[in-house]
């Protein structure tokens, strides 16, 4: 049993299952592939749920892996001890109906035993209480003891999730000494202390759970092994936990290094050290697939990890922004398991650095705001917290984190119920009115054949429909007036996916007429046409004719290979920095979100679409072929950020700008786009910008309303020639400034007036005048111009105006000095003028505004002002 370091471990057990049949895998994205119960992957299996259900046909059925997993259910107490952190490394090898129990125990004891030298006597196998299969082969055919053989309960060995798929598990532990131990004679696996780790669990997946307490037998068995790459680094380098580990040490020496500070030497410094290491770890990983800071979902765990590791950077006095460099350690540590981490290096440590660089400008005045919110009590309420959320961009760990420091709590639910009224706001303002009836959800299409997709060459095809669901359900034929999904055996209608919409057209035969108003395909490649019987019937088994819109392709084309464009055009201009972070392309345009950290300029904007229209222009040829994904890398072919390719991916290439990964639909020559406009650009995330362009059509069109709106406005304003049309406007804008500019004086000229007529009907209130007075078509503007030439000429004035215009109501209130020095308060008075008409407002002592309802109680309001002053004095 040797010293390995982890990146070797990685390989030996990668390279083990390969020799034993297994196809290796890399790992796959950190983001779930169509999977919308889980947020962030957190197994080995995770991504490969669907391998094991049958609804995709993995590509072989050995399957070896080593997956990137963020845990974050304990998140606030990572750093407080040295076993929780959020990312780790999941080894696995998976049968899909292929070996079972007789191959994968005796291989995992091969590979601990004699790939890794582990001594025997030092591995004990547990197994399911009921699981005399498995006991049998430790004790018969690998030849445990049955000393070192032990039984455990449903609890402990046996994994199962609901209904569905089920089974016994083996787990192996290794005993790491009798000093870890509780000093128990009966200490073994199962025990509490820390003697026995974990380091091997097989899933026996044979059973299928009914629901009812239950369990028949499956037809294809299954394996799925889950074993922790750095709690294997523990056992085979000797120390205690993942933090010692060679590469995760390495990267918190960097934490180390750059506070100066001693790890092992004080409690608090050691949390802030674990912290910030497991969190750059994280971090980096996660930006790396795709994921983006933000406030929802994913993207606000990368914001929880990137400001909990700043503020921990700042408890050890770590005063300016670091996390790049700890960036540069993690991939370092980690580039020749993850090459990619080196690939997207320059965009992780931009996001990064964003991320840092603006908590960085609203942390000490959140603090500050926290610390004057903790002399409130001991508990925090959920309205404070949300505000330091929303407002400053504190994670609520991150406040929990300070609170628990101080022996301070935070009323939790009041907080969750504020983010659950704010996440319904928004999903109920982005929730899609069209094609619900149409929905999907919940069809299975499993005994459909992957569907034959011939839409790259072909407008129409001969198909066979294959199946028809009407309201959710499988049925034999759709009729006239129904809307209804149909199931070819062969299509050109293209299914939505890669930003691409899917394709309309028409479905006939015969008499029989079928519109298309979306196309849709499943991960296991079922194309299924969404749309409603025109006329006639159709059948299951019936041939039809499949036309796509071909006006409608053809927009959708052009915009799709612009997108290719518009992205090299990007990377030139701006730095390979730039990502594709989502696009949506269809036959009215192109939009396309990339990584950018601040708004373009005119001029990049000007030369991103030179770029696009020179390739265009020059009528550059637009291929796509079919190939080898590691030929593709070597071409220097572009992946879409975080998307997970198989073995085979098509190539579309644009001369020599454009080589991506890419499924959809383009010309065949860039020619074919016409012309290229960006009629917008604009943020719509933290390091996320979007832009929306057009082209073919969709450019003439808009070019053509700009010509009609130039003429139209040039004859509006008495201009002969358009031309001439910016030099006309700008000396009527001149002319304008200037008519403005003598109205003001007038006004000021008329309010001067006005200012003797309302002080000559002033009373007199104890030692101070009140005037009051009532203004038709009157802006808050003009009151207050009249209302401060009043206080400089009246010092012991108090003056109510009331201004009227149409429905909309306004008052205004100003107390000289002297008034105010007597009692008088502008703010009070309003607030109470305000409050008969049905209107709420308030201000300062000397100067207040208000707003009404109420027009007909003007003169009610301005009758009690009196007595509202009479109070105060």
């Amino acid at each position: 049993m040797e010293w390995t370091s982890l990146n070797d471990l990685r390989e030996k057990y990668l390279s083990f299952f390969e020799s034993k049949g297994h196809l290796r895998l890399n790992s796959f994205s950190l983001v779930p592939d169509n999977d919308k119960s889980l947020l962030l992957i957190n197994s080995g299996m995770a991504p490969m749920k669907k391998f094991f259900t049958g609804e995709v046909t993995p590509p072989r059925n050995r399957v070896t892996t080593c997956q990137k997993c963020i845990r974050t259910p304990d998140l606030e107490r990572v750093g407080h001890t040295a076993r929780h952190g959020t990312y780790f490394e999941m080894l696995g090898n998976f049968s899909f109906g292929d070996y079972f129990k007789n191959e994968a125990i005796p291989w995992a004891w091969e590979f601990l035993t004699k790939t890794l030298e582990i001594p025997e006597d030092l591995l004990w196998p547990s197994v399911y209480e009921e699981d005399d299969e498995a006991y049998a082969l430790w004790r018969d055919v690998i030849g445990v003891k049955e000393e070192h053989i032990v039984r455990l309960g449903k609890e402990d060995n046996f994994w199962e999730h609901g209904t569905g798929p089920c089974g016994p598990c083996s787990e192996i532990y290794f005993d790491r000494g009798e000093k870890y131990g509780c000093g128990s004679p009966d200490c073994k696996p199962g025990c509490d202390c820390d003697r026995y780790m974990e380091i091997w669990n097989n899933v026996f997946s044979q059973f299928n759970n009914m629901g009812d307490g239950t369990y028949t037998e499956l037809t294809h068995k299954n394996i799925d092994t889950g074993m922790g790459l750095e709690r294997l680094a523990c056992v085979m380098q000797g120390v205690d936990n993942m933090f010692e580990v060679d590469t995760v040490r390495n990267i918190l020496n960097k934490v180390v290094e750059i506070s100066g500070k001693e790890y092992g030497k004080d409690k608090n410094t050691d949390i802030s050290i674990r912290a910030i290491t497991d969190h750059a770890r994280a971090s980096t990983f996660m930006i790396s697939d795709g994921i983006i800071p933000s406030n929802e979902g994913r993207g606000y765990v990368l914001r929880r990890l990137i400001r909990r590791a700043a503020r921990h950077g700042k408890l050890i006095g770590i005063d300016r922004p670091f996390l790049t460099e700890m960036c540069d350690a993690v991939i370092k540590e980690n580039y020749k398991g993850y090459p990619e981490l080196e690939e997207k290096k320059e965009l992780i440590k931009k996001v990064i650095s964003n991320e840092e660089m603006s908590f960085n400008k609203t942390i000490d005045q959140g603090l500050k705001l926290l610390e004057a919110l903790m002399e409130k009590g001991n508990i925090l309420s959920g309205e404070d917290a949300f505000k330091l959320y929303d407002t400053y961009g504190f994670p609520l760990d991150l406040t929990k984190d300070i609170l628990n420091e101080k022996g301070k709590s935070l009323d939790e639910d009041g907080f969750n119920s504020l983010m659950k009224e704010q996440r319904e706001l928004a999903r109920s303002s982005r929730k899609a009115s069209d094609g619900e009836s149409w929905s999907s959800n919940g069809i299975s299409f499993d005994n459909i054949e992957k569907t034959e997709f011939l839409g790259y060459s072909d407008n129409s095809c001969n198909s066979k429909v294959v199946d028809i669901v009407i309201d959710g359900e499988h049925k034999g034929i759709a009729n006239e007036g129904e809307k209804a999904i149909i199931v070819l055996d062969k299509t050109v209608f293209y299914g939505e996916g890669g930003g691409q919409v899917g394709d309309t057209g028409i479905i006939s035969n015969g008499s029989f007429k079928f519109e298309v108003v979306d196309t849709k395909k499943t991960t296991g490649g079922v194309f299924y046409h969404i749309g409603t019987v025109l006329s006639d019937s159709v059948f299951v088994g019936d041939t039809v004719t499949a036309s796509i819109d071909v006006d409608v392709r053809d927009a959708i084309r052009r915009n799709h290979t612009a997108a290719h464009l518009l992205q090299a055009a990007l990377r030139k201009v701006l730095g390979n920095h730039v990502e594709q972070a989502g696009q949506l392309v269809n036959d009215k345009s192109v939009r396309f979100d990339f990584t950018h950290f601040s708004a373009l300029t005119a001029e990049e904007i000007a030369k991103v679409e030179d770029l696009v229209n020179g390739a265009i222009l020059s009528g550059t040829s637009v291929t796509s072929k079919e190939m080898p994904i590691e030929e593709a890398k070597k071409l220097g072919a572009m992946a879409l950020f975080g998307e997970k390719y198989g073995d085979v991916v098509r190539v579309v290439t644009a001369g020599d700008m454009s080589v991506e990964f890419c499924g959809g639909t383009h010309v065949d020559n860039a020619g074919k786009i016409g012309l290229f406009h960006i009629v917008s650009e604009s943020g719509i995330a933290a390091g996320v910008r979007r832009i929306e362009a057009y082209t073919g059509f969709n450019t003439l069109n808009l070019l053509n309303y700009y010509i009609d709106l130039s003429s139209k406005t040039a004859a509006t304003i008495k201009c002969g020639n358009v031309n001439e049309l910016v030099e006309k406007a700008g000396a009527l804008n001149e002319k304008l400034k200037a008519t403005e500019k003598e109205l003001d004086k007038l006004k000021s000229q008329m309010a001067a007036g006005q200012t003797d007529d309302i002080m000559n009907k002033a009373i007199t209130v104890g030692d101070v005048k009140l005037a009051t007075a009532k203004f038709n078509g009157i802006s808050a503007d003009d009151m207050r111009k009249m209302l401060d030439g009043i206080k400089d000429k009246y010092s012991d004035a108090v003056v109510v105006l009331a201004g009227i215009n149409g429905e909309k109501l306004t008052f205004c209130v100003s107390c000289g000095k002297d008034a105010v020095s007597k009692g008088a308060k502008a703010g009070n008075i309003v607030k109470e003028i305000a409050v008969i008409c049905g209107g709420n407002g308030g201000g300062k002592p000397d100067f207040a505004m208000a707003g009404g309802k109420d027009v007909s109680k003007v003169d009610e309001a301005l009758q009690n002002a009196e007595n509202i002053l009479k109070s105060m004095l």
